[in-house]
């Protein structure tokens, strides 16, 4: 049996869909799964400019610690079962842990990491940093788990560099299989503008100040912050079927959806060489991290900047841009937005 520990739906995330879409693709691969979710009225909407509701989510994770605590109580679990948590910072992995090695009944775990304080450009890194309790904490669920699950290399590697040894981590693509084909679906019959979305939170590792310093140099094109429009995810994939480009100067992304996103609807990718961008962009898309590693970086570079998304936009409806965008767009398909990994390992 696969116990699915879930995350609580947030409208304009994705973890919208993977509330259906992550349990069927288990089911679509033969995988018996029971979901163990939490209260269907927490947590709909975020703090400001965080991923979740910081007091929301701990109700959501509570009752879900509840239920496991239920199933262990009535003799439900049972030896070789699989827990994977949607979210490996999940203080719920201590319960678990507990009460299989108390009871004597053997499980197999695992913890998709998203971010953490190892980050310091996270929450959590930004407004605790290198506190005892908090890297303890990391350091504790990340050996509870028997399969630590990274999106990327460089997450991998900047777990490592935090906490050392790197023997429990391993990399899968996130179970996302489906958006290519719900972009597809949404974005027939759209007609290219010139538009520039800026696809993320707006929070201060995002650094949204440069994008709208971008819009007020570049009156020729329409520039978009997305999460200020309210948008359904239909609306926003029609929106991304629009633009020609999303543009990132992001300081923190271990995977970076939108901008997959945005080659799924036909749009470039604009974005700096560096983080997760590094081993997942084409050349073509990626601009010197240097351009914009601060403000004053910004300011330094912006005609650099400014001359590269010209070029990009002139460029838009060339053979080549049409094809690197579809050559990327398959190669993240396979490698980072597909689930193969884990589910080999839950197969086998």
């Amino acid at each position: 049996m696969i116990y699915l520990i879930d995350l609580e739906y947030v409208e304009t995330r994705y973890t919208a869909q993977w509330k259906t879409e992550f349990p069927a693709l288990l089911s679509d691969n033969n995988l018996d799964v029971t979901i163990i979710e939490g209260p269907a009225d927490i947590a709909a909407c975020t703090t400001p400019g965080a991923f979740l509701n910081f007091s929301g989510t701990n109700i959501y994770k509570a009752e879900q610690v509840k239920k496991i605590a239920e199933l262990f109580t009535d003799n439900k679990i049972k030896e070789g079962d699989h827990f994977v948590f949607a979210d490996a910072w999940h203080p719920g992995i201590i319960n678990l842990k507990y009460m299989s090695e108390l009871l004597g009944v053997k499980v197999i775990t695992h913890g998709m990491w998203h971010a953490g304080s190892y980050d310091p450009q996270d929450f959590l890194g930004r407004l605790i940093g290198d506190a005892d309790w908090v890297r303890n904490a990391e350091r504790s669920f990340y050996h509870c788990f028997d399969y630590n699950w990274f999106a990327s290399d460089f997450h991998v590697e900047m777990f490592k560099k935090a906490f050392g040894s790197k023997s429990k981590s391993f990399r899968t693509g996130w179970p996302m299989e489906y958006l290519k084909h719900e972009i597809e679906r949404d974005t027939i019959g759209t007609k290219k503008q010139n538009k520039i979305l800026f696809p993320h939170r707006i929070a201060p590792e995002k650094q949204p100040d440069i994008f709208e310093d971008l819009a007020h140099e570049l009156p020729e094109y329409e520039f978009i912050f997305c999460q200020q429009m309210d948008l359904k995810k239909q609306d926003y994939h029609k929106l991304l079927g629009e633009s020609k480009m999303v543009f990132s100067a992001n300081l923190q992304e271990t995977l970076g959806i939108g901008c997959y996103e945005a080659l799924c609807a036909g749009a470039i990718p604009m974005v700096p060489d560096r983080l997760s961008y590094k081993e997942m962009y084409h050349d073509e898309f990626k601009y010197d991290s240097k351009w914009t590693r601060n403000m004053n970086g910004y300011t330094k570079y912006k005609d650099e900047l400014i001359n590269r998304i010209r070029h990009l936009m002139d460029d838009f409806h060339t053979n080549h841009m049409t094809s690197t965008i579809h050559n990327n767009r398959e190669f993240l398909e396979k490698e980072y937005f597909s689930a193969k990994g884990l589910i080999d390992v839950l197969q086998h």
